[in-house]
């Protein structure tokens, strides 16, 4: 059977959508779990930052909450190249990965699942945009108290200036 016969006679299956639906599901438990765990981190540095006021210490509260948003991420696409290796669609778990990580991004791959779980191309990506959207907003939660919170601290710098600094006038 060549490719354009293979491709007409494709069907959506009720396995390959239900299937499908368990697995993005599975990708937002593991990404709800992830960014409470990101901004429950981030909450326990607060203290910490507000003593410190440290423009460093704020900043790498960001870059820590990055990288726990790229293990979440990554867990997520390990999730997907799991299942496609254990449904025999992908040959290794490299490859797997691989593939899953470019579709999770919307990047795309050279490598195509078997048509009878090609519906699960478009659902991975779906379950990436929908993360990615998520991981936005947490990581945006965290730039706005890290941005308000030196914003407090210049305000206070500048109210403890001595009144007789001449200030331009």
């Amino acid at each position: 059977m060549d490719a354009a016969t293979e491709t007409t006679m494709y069907v959506t299956s009720l396995r390959e959508i239900l299937w499908g639906i368990m697995l993005v599901a599975t990708t937002m438990i593991i990404h709800g779990f992830g960014m409470i765990l990101t901004l429950r981190v981030n909450n326990a540095f607060k203290p910490r930052l507000e003593r410190a006021q440290s423009f460093v210490l704020g900043v790498f509260a960001l870059i820590l909450a990055s990288w726990m948003i790229i293990v979440v991420h990554l867990a997520e696409v390990a999730v997907w190249a799991g299942f496609f290796l254990w449904k025999g669609a992908m040959p290794n778990y490299s490859i797997a990965c691989y593939f899953s990580l470019n579709e999770y991004t919307t990047v795309g791959s050279n490598y195509n699942l078997p048509s009878n779980w090609r519906l699960l191309e478009g659902m991975i990506a779906t379950a990436g945009l929908l993360g990615f959207a998520w991981s936005t907003a947490v990581l945006m939660t965290v730039a706005q108290e890290f941005q308000e919170h030196r914003l407090q601290v210049l305000k206070q710098r500048r109210e403890n200036l001595p009144q007789s600094v001449d200030r331009g006038s």
